[in-house]
């Protein structure tokens, strides 16, 4: 559990700087290209935010897509998703963008639940090759998922 020093920091950033400052500085700490908040929408996984650590216009294929090739489907309140390798990982033997030019090899994600209770969308680290994630950098992306979740679902914020 990330220190609350850490938490409020990280609180403070989200107000000051909004939900692409808080991606931003979560992305500082990682090797992944990667960092973002999606929503389930029905049968669909819609970006909310995106940060590319190298800069660039967010690629088409990754504003939404069909839940089901998504490796956020993977994901439930309590039940993070983490592969540093999709093509080597067998609990993904046969996914459905398996060999494909878009496929996303390393993605660490866990749930953000609405304060309502219910799923609400993912906040993840993921990248187009093969990228390790540390325990430590995994398990601040869980501390501060309560956060980003209040954040992103507040239309008030």
């Amino acid at each position: 559990m990330a220190s609350a020093q850490v938490l409020d920091a990280f609180s403070q950033i989200l107000k000051t700087q909004g939900l692409a400052g808080g991606l931003a500085y979560l992305n500082e700490g990682v090797p992944h290209r990667y960092t973002a908040v999606y929503r389930f929408a029905g049968l669909v996984l819609k970006n909310v935010c995106l940060h590319d650590a190298l800069g660039k216009r967010q690629p088409a294929f990754l504003s939404a897509m069909p839940l089901d090739k998504s490796l956020a489907r993977r994901i439930k309140p309590g039940i993070p998703f983490r592969t540093n390798d999709s093509s080597r990982d067998p609990r993904l033997a046969g996914h459905a963008y398996e060999g494909t030019l878009f496929t996303v090899f390393s993605y660490h994600g866990t749930a953000l639940v609405a304060p309502s209770g219910h799923l609400w969308g993912v906040l993840c680290h993921f990248d187009l090759a093969p990228v390790p994630l540390s325990d430590d950098a995994f398990e601040l992306l869980e501390s501060v998922a309560p956060i980003v979740a209040a954040f992103a679902v507040d239309p008030h914020r």
